[in-house]
């Protein structure tokens, strides 16, 4: 790894650490927020859900302008407005201008990530993509933890409001760092491709399904996991944020970096190998995740929940390698923003559905919903396997936009 690919990655690990942690600062604070605005679970899915969605639908536009402006600017625009909206959640004073200001985390967000990992896939060579992608994803898993942490904590000691503003200033300094970094080289302008024409490849379409019951999943356990340590395995709340923190930090980014090296080294034998290592990891993590929400013993509860979130972190680096590899180089934007249109959007309702059935049934009956719909997503990446097999990694419809 050379200077410039070290200090590219580090700043948008950074950043995506950032990213994340503003994202998750506000879920051990569900408890504080249900009673200081009166509300229910399906409202407090909402908070979620509404980021989701507003992430979902911004990020073609910006992917689109990724891949035909500086990504730069895009991703350094985009940080600015996250970190703004992030610092205005900690001062609303009625719920209708706080799901306003979540909402707006997710036109920032979705302005950052397909241009950041387009960048990363130009700067480094096809063999190493998922392990780069998996550096960058750990940025995410750790931020994640920090957030869920610093949330926990700053809650416990009656300083919700604080929480917001510790992680909605330090995103202003990186976004500005990235305007001095030249961007790695991608096609000529005239290589962009149709949407239309990306749509034609049935390998994508079927990551794309693939993708919609994992996000599913992994939003609604991300929502509520800490809420119902809270609420069904008596945790304290300080201790709910602070201890799933750090086994996100411990467990997350060792899944990460695990998955990136198993997914390169499988991609090296099979042109599937990456997805093979999905769906191996998912499949080991479905039941972990049934056991800990069954367990009564904090220590096995949060053991087995260790181990679930290591394999489920496997994901996120080779999920993008892959649709890399699948696109052009000049579309690597764009295929990514579809990915996160389609999945994000679908997958969006998955904490306000859990929500909803916590409100008539219980929180572990829509969390056993969601392992089963984990293990629907692991099974169904053979379908993106069968594609594969049968047009190859790069499918013909796509062949005239390559360059020689």
């Amino acid at each position: 790894m050379t200077g410039a690919q070290r200090r590219l990655l580090a700043t948008l690990v950074l950043i995506n650490f950032i990213n994340f942690a503003d994202r998750l600062v506000i879920v051990p604070l569900f408890p504080i927020l249900r009673d200081r605005f009166q509300l229910n679970d399906s409202h407090l899915g909402m908070l979620q859900t509404s980021l989701q969605v507003v992430l979902a639908l911004a990020t073609v536009p910006f992917a689109l302008m990724a891949d035909r402006i500086s990504r730069t600017r895009v991703i350094a625009w985009g940080v600015i407005i996250w970190s703004l909206a992030t610092f205005l959640s900690g001062m609303a004073q009625v719920f209708t201008a706080l799901l306003i200001a979540r909402a707006f985390v997710g036109v920032g967000e979705a302005a950052y990530s397909p241009a950041a990992q387009s960048m990363i896939s130009g700067a480094f060579p096809q063999a190493s993509r998922a392990r780069a992608q998996s550096i960058f994803a750990a940025g995410m898993l750790v931020g994640g933890a920090a957030g869920q942490a610093l949330g926990g904590w700053m809650g416990e000691m009656g300083a919700w409001r604080h929480a917001f503003f510790v992680v909605g200033v330090p995103g202003l300094l990186l976004g500005m760092a990235v305007l001095s970094f030249k961007e790695p080289a991608r096609g000529p302008r005239q290589e962009v491709v149709p949407i239309s024409h990306i749509l034609r490849v049935p390998a994508f379409l079927a990551l794309m399904f693939s993708g919609v019951l994992i996000t599913f999943s992994s939003l609604s356990f991300i929502t509520w996991g800490a809420d119902y340590m809270v609420e069904y395995k008596g945790f304290r709340l300080r201790d709910a944020g602070v201890i799933l923190g750090i086994i996100g930090l411990i467990s997350l980014v060792l899944g990460a970096l695990t998955g990136g090296l198993v997914a390169d080294w499988l991609q090296r034998r099979k042109p599937y190998g990456r997805i093979i290592a999905i769906a191996m990891a998912f499949l080991l993590a479905a039941p972990f995740l049934l056991w800990a929400l069954a367990a009564e013993e904090k220590s096995t509860v949060l053991t087995t929940f260790f181990i679930a979130c290591f394999f489920m972190s496997w994901y996120h680096g080779p999920v993008t390698a892959v649709i890399h590899d699948m696109m052009p180089e000049r579309v690597h934007a764009t295929s990514v923003g579809l990915y996160m249109l389609v999945t994000q959007l679908a997958g969006a309702f998955g904490p306000q559905l859990v929500g909803h059935v916590s409100d008539i049934l219980d929180l572990q009956v829509g969390l056993q919903i969601a392992v089963a719909v984990m293990a629907a997503g692991a099974l169904s990446f053979l379908l993106v396997i069968y594609f594969i097999r049968r047009h190859g990694l790069r499918h013909p419809a796509l062949d005239s936009y390559r360059q020689l």
